[in-house]
């Protein structure tokens, strides 16, 4: 009898683990999860920035603008804790950096949400940039001000507007009234600015993007 107990208890247990299991999914979740980090490479600082920078295996680097050679990943060995990021300081034009995933276009809907460590100096306001599926370029209405140390913040998508971004100027245009991002094809940032050297320039630690996967249609 109490074989038949102990049975009947690990059973109930194991019901309540799956059901669990399940609810709690990613699969299940009405909150968008963790898609992928870029976090550059910790290798020796590159001039230019090439794909070789890139720490995850399954993203594609996409560089944009008349400043795209001119993107630079840094690294200092003092303050002993100085991250590997990127540097746009030396860009004498606008410039854009974009990232594809080599798997799947990102759902951006709903509670999506992009996290990211910067720190900006002088006037730069570093923005969200998406590419959807139809080739349409948009801007984000909100930024990242200037700060003095490294910043880790994050951006709701559901709280963004949107403007038209040129894609051979990198500069913004018209203001767009609906947006559809259920089939994003790249996922980057801007400042719409061009460097100054180290008074005047973003920097990029690492970016976090939030969502759901999404196939190519037509794949």
């Amino acid at each position: 009898m109490p074989t038949i107990k102990l049975k009947n208890y690990l059973l109930v247990l194991l019901i309540i683990w799956i059901i669990f299991f399940i609810f709690n999914s990613p699969a299940f979740s009405y909150r968008p999860f963790l898609l992928y980090r870029e976090d550059w490479t910790e290798t020796p600082e590159a001039f230019p920035l090439t794909q070789d920078q890139i720490s995850h295996q399954d993203l594609i680097l996409n560089l944009y603008g008349a400043a795209k050679t001119e993107m630079k990943k840094s690294h200092h060995d003092k303050p002993i804790d100085d991250p590997y990021y990127i540097w746009s300081g030396k860009c004498s034009h606008n410039w854009l950096v974009t990232f594809t995933s080599k798997k799947f276009q990102v759902d951006l809907t709903g509670y999506a949400k992009i996290r990211w460590r910067t720190k900006q100096s002088g006037f730069r306001q570093l923005r969200l940039v998406v590419k959807l599926e139809d080739g349409t370029w948009l801007v984000s209405d909100q930024s990242e001000s200037s700060s003095k140390d490294w910043k880790v913040s994050e951006l709701n998508i559901m709280d963004l507007e949107w403007y038209r971004l040129d894609i051979e100027s990198i500069t913004e245009k018209k203001k767009v009234s609906t947006v559809n991002l259920s089939h994003v094809e790249e996922i980057g940032f801007t400042d719409l600015m061009r460097g100054g050297l180290s008074s005047a320039s973003s920097r990029i630690d690492w970016l976090e993007v939030y969502g759901k996967p999404q196939e190519r249609q037509g794949t």
